[in-house]
C-alpha cells in the first residue's frame, strides 16, 4: 500500500497516469493510420499516350515517353519517341542522345539477330 504523505503527490500520480495514457493512445492512434498513395496505380506512360492522342503532346511528354520505354527495354518505341522529340525540339543533353544511340543499336542488333535466324 502507498503512504502519500500529502494531497498534491495524489494529484501528481493522477496527473502522470493521466499523461502516460494520453501519450499512449495518440501514438497507437498514429500508428494505425494508412498512408494511401493515390498515384500508385496510375500507369504514367498510358497517361501521356493518351494525352498525346488528343492533341497535346509537348517535348516534355514526348522525352518522358521515351526515357519510361528505353529503360522497361522496348527500343523500338523509345527511338519512336526520341525522333518525335528531336523532330519538335534540338537535343542539348548528352545522356538523352546516349540513350537513343543505345537504343538504335538494340533494334539493329535484334534486327540483324532475326535476319540470322531467318536464314538457317
Amino acid at each position: 500500500m502507498l503512504f502519500l504523505t500529502s494531497p498534491m503527490t495524489l494529484k501528481q500520480i493522477f496527473f502522470t497516469v493521466f499523461l502516460i495514457a494520453c501519450v499512449s493512445s495518440i501514438s497507437y492512434s498514429q500508428t494505425n493510420t494508412k498512408v494511401i498513395d493515390v498515384n500508385k496505380d496510375i500507369d504514367v506512360v498510358r497517361v501521356y499516350e493518351q494525352v498525346v492522342r488528343e492533341g497535346y503532346g509537348t517535348p516534355f511528354i514526348y522525352k518522358h515517353l521515351a526515357i519510361a520505354y528505353y529503360y522497361n527495354s522496348e527500343y523500338s518505341k523509345a527511338i519512336t519517341w526520341f525522333q518525335k522529340l528531336f523532330s519538335v525540339e534540338k537535343n542539348t543533353d548528352p545522356e538523352i542522345d546516349s540513350h537513343y544511340r543505345q537504343a538504335l543499336k538494340a533494334v539493329a542488333a535484334a534486327n540483324l539477330l532475326k535476319s540470322k535466324k531467318n536464314i538457317y
